[in-house]
């Protein structure tokens, strides 16, 4: 169980127009120039870009692996320990924090998390 860092590389720039930016601490994804996700690799983490909704279930459900990170403009962000999640868990959160931000002419036939999974 679990995802290795790289292998979430390959998953979210497999996403249509995805950006990444490195910093000193973290790498910042974006889409159409805005954020939908983070990657820690100090401590392994990931932060994904969720409806409020989810992010309550998710951190619920297993705060083992989830925790919240911020809520903003009506998203709650969640904090992910990338050694306890499966990648296909990863790539569907994933696609879900990319098509809540990308712009609409990208969503009309967004991947799948297979192909993401495959990526």
């Amino acid at each position: 169980m679990g995802v290795e860092i790289e292998r979430f590389l390959r998953l979210a720039r497999a996403l249509p127009q995805c950006e990444a930016k490195d910093s000193e601490r973290y790498t910042t994804f974006r889409v159409g120039g805005k954020p939908f996700g983070y990657l820690w690799p100090r401590t392994a983490t990931v932060g994904l870009k969720q409806t409020l909704l989810e992010q309550t279930a998710l951190v619920a459900e297993r705060p083992e692996v989830f925790e919240v990170q911020f809520t903003a403009g009506g998203f709650g962000w969640v904090v992910v320990h990338l050694d306890g999640i499966e990648l296909d868990e990863l790539s569907e959160l994933t696609l879900e924090a990319w098509y809540l931000t990308a712009p609409e002419e990208l969503t009309a036939a967004p991947p799948t998390p297979e192909s993401l999974a495959r990526a």
